[in-house]
């Protein structure tokens, strides 16, 4: 009994250990749409010529395996059932054959002269095209030419296994009948020429495509035409002598035809005054009709395949062209913000320059603070170090790990802790707000450490009455992990070098929490921290900017911040900063429309912030995934120049930004690296935020883990502690 109790349990164990390893749905979607992205494209590479196209063309060889009375014969060969068998059209009978189509261009002009003149043809269309252009195919029909396979990708067979003909053959013959619901019979070999040029290599392959219920049509009349010799020389070499039958060689696609066109309105008329019919090639044999119509399932196997081909090439294409648009911004946003940026630095550290008065009034710190036991003293002591007179407000929000007795047992003046039940740290924020002796609050995280000017270089901006709101500098404290090293090249690259463009354009769009001060006056009016999104420094500054006050940077106030130190800690952390930026502008987008300091936010800082932190990182993973099919598929050499070049502009800007931020360029070796890998994490993180957000859930502030592992600033740079035990992990 209790063996069996046992068992149960066990199993009960493993099936609740498989429910608990199921792939969530926010991640299962973003690797669904990845994955689909990937099909198209192939699809499209595939129906493009560009995946298992096969260029190569065997040169002539011996004949002697070829029957002879196949040389000697016509152009229409019979070898289905064993039968060796040629035909040849009979006398003042002319069919025109058109190779490599359906061409979009020069198809349709074709079929309008064919048309005009009472002419009919035969079309051999590669599937590639058939699949891409069915529309043409359809036409073809309706106006009763005939159609016949040229193969999917257009390889010479002879170089192909059997098995590549056979998946030649039914995916040209599936593209017939998903554009036109019918089946051919007839069929033309690629680089194909009269039937005395079958030797020993294309005949083998000729009786394996009778055998395969095919009749094999060549020609013995080739207009040349993909020479483009003019339009006099194509008709000549198009027109059979003394009233032969022939079947004409032409091509609707593959270049510019325009001769052709221009040759056939004149050809059939003259030919046609001299008795000559222009039939298709049943017509011309009094056969029964090559093509028979598909029902049933694989008539629905070729709707369904045209209208995969159809969706891959618009989406494809849609999203190409959303790539230029989006790539012409992102490096005219690259330009202006080079530009913006220097015209701030000089603004800001020319000779004699001063927001207005000095700032020398006391302000507030406030260090909202949950389960930050690692973290706490160092923030703490950091603040006890400004040389701007300070008062220290911790709000401990519930810890469960002794960050309040850690305070109060420091026994520090001008320190002061409050407690309160776990609310969010908006509400501890608030809280500390309702408590601050001075107007002016500086607000910053309890893993973060200040430099002793940091305060004071935060609150002079005050100096102007304008100002409602001071960003400050945030950098990465625990830099000397590889991912640490990532997001330190992103907080002076992306962060910093934003934040100076920003403030010329007047509309910050972030003041960060890590370092942050605003007049209680501005924040009072507006509701002070809000807890509608889950960004609320993104969301108490786009209100401050509608409320009309100026929110600007201080370079030099600098913050030393500990970041996430494992990539499941960085995922948590950027979903939550990209919901609730997403969040946050849904809340203001009322200002689009409204008048004053509100509307010129709405006008230019949401569509800099829609744009290029939510909309552009959404479309950027196509440059990796065309940047992997160009290596692959493409013309390699082309697209590592392309992407050469791509990362050549963001050393350029990332260099400037070091410099602006006086930081050791040192840390940009890692650059190529960050390019490849961790942009897919912060595009999955944004590509799983939009889905959260167009599915209605909802995500819950998530704590992360920290290691207390930036230390006091000594003087200028924060000194970093050793580590023991597990406290830091590896990166992956």
């Amino acid at each position: 009994m209790a063996s069996r109790t046992r068992r149960h349990g066990a199993a009960r164990s493993a099936r609740e250990g498989v429910r608990r390893r199921r792939l969530p749905l926010r991640l299962l979607l973003p690797l669904l749409v990845l994955v689909a992205l990937a099909a198209m494209l192939m699809l499209r590479g595939y129906v493009h010529s560009e995946i298992l196209a096969d260029h190569r063309v065997q040169p002539p060889a011996a004949t002697d395996r070829v029957p002879e009375k196949i040389l000697e014969g016509g152009p229409v060969i019979d070898a289905r059932g064993g039968r060796t068998e040629s035909l040849s059209v009979p006398d003042h009978r002319l069919v025109l054959t058109f190779d490599d189509g359906p061409d979009p261009t020069w198809t349709p002009r074709v079929l309008d002269v064919l048309k005009k003149h009472d002419a009919h043809a035969v079309f051999f269309v590669t599937g590639t095209m058939a699949s891409r252009y069915p529309d043409l195919v359809q036409r073809m029909v309706d106006e009763g030419h005939e159609v016949g396979l040229h193969t999917f990708n257009h390889p010479d067979l002879s170089f192909q296994s059997k098995k590549r003909i056979d998946w030649e053959l039914s995916q040209n013959q599936l593209a017939i009948t998903g554009a036109a619901g019918v089946r051919t019979s007839l069929f033309r070999p690629p680089y194909s020429s009269f039937a005395d040029a079958m030797d020993n290599k294309s005949w083998p392959v000729t009786e394996y495509i009778g055998s395969r219920g095919y009749i094999t049509v060549v020609n013995n009349t080739d207009s040349e035409d993909w020479q483009r010799p003019g339009v006099d020389e194509i008709i000549r070499r198009a027109t059979p002598k003394n009233g032969d039958g022939a079947i004409v060689l032409m091509h609707d696609s593959g270049g510019d035809r325009s001769q052709t066109v221009a040759a056939l309105d004149r050809f059939l008329p003259d030919l046609q005054k001299k008795g000559y019919e222009f039939d298709n090639l049943t017509e011309a044999l009094e056969a029964p009709s090559a093509m028979t119509p598909v029902t049933g399932a694989e008539l629905w196997k070729g709707k369904a395949w045209v209208f995969l081909v159809q969706a891959s090439e618009k989406i494809t294409d849609g999203l190409v062209a959303g790539l230029a648009v989006i790539g012409t911004l992102v490096i005219g946003r690259f330009v202006l913000m080079l530009l913006l940026s220097g015209i701030h630095a000089r603004r800001v550290r020319r000779k004699g320059f001063r927001w207005g008065p000095p700032v020398t009034e006391p302000v507030t710190v406030l260090v909202p603070a949950y389960n930050e036991a690692k973290c706490i003293e160092n923030t703490v002591n950091s603040l006890m170090a400004s040389d701007h007179p300070v008062e220290v407000i911790v709000v401990d929000d519930g810890s469960t790990d002794g960050t309040a007795r850690i305070v109060e047992a420091m026994g520090l003046p001008n320190v002061r802790v409050i407690r309160q039940l776990n609310a969010g740290k908006p509400a501890a924020l608030n809280r500390g707000l309702a408590n601050a002796r001075y107007d002016i609050v500086v607000m910053m995280d309890g893993d973060t450490v200040f430099e002793p000017s940091t305060v004071r270089e935060l609150v002079q901006p005050f100096g102007d009455p304008k100002v409602g709101a001071v960003a400050g500098n945030a950098k990465v404290g625990n830099k000397d992990s590889l991912i640490g090293a990532w997001q330190h090249i992103e907080y002076v690259m992306g962060f910093n070098l934003d934040r100076r463009m920003y403030d010329v354009l007047r509309c910050m769009p972030t003041i960060p929490g890590a370092v942050g001060a605003f007049r209680r006056s501005a924040l009072e009016p507006i509701g002070g921290m809000s807890d509608d999104t889950l960004a609320e420094d993104t969301d108490v500054t786009m209100a401050l900017h509608r409320a009309g006050w100026r929110v600007v940077y201080a370079e030099n106030a600098r913050a030393w911040t500990e970041a996430p130190e494992t990539v499941q800690q960085l995922w948590s952390q950027r979903y939550r900063w990209s919901y609730g930026t997403m969040q946050a502008i849904w809340k203001h987008r009322r200002a689009v429309i409204e008048k004053g300091p509100s509307g010129r936010f709405g006008r230019v800082g949401l569509p800099f912030v829609s744009l290029f932190m939510v909309l552009a990182p959404l479309l950027a993973p196509l440059i990796d995934v065309f940047l992997l099919y160009g290596l692959v598929f493409g013309p390699t050499e082309k697209t590592i120049m392309a992407w050469l070049g791509v990362l050549a502009i963001q050393a350029v800007c990332a260099a400037y930004a070091f410099r602006l931020d006086r930081e050791r360029m040192t840390h940009l070796i890692s650059l190529p690296l960050q390019q490849i890998l961790y942009r897919q994490l912060m595009y999955v993180v944004l590509l799983q935020s939009w889905i959260t957000a167009l599915t209605g859930g909802r995500l819950r502030w998530q704590k992360l883990r920290r290691t207390g592992v930036v230390g006091a600033p000594g003087g200028s740079v924060p000194r970093q502690r050793s580590q023991s035990g597990d406290d830091r992990r590896p990166v992956a």
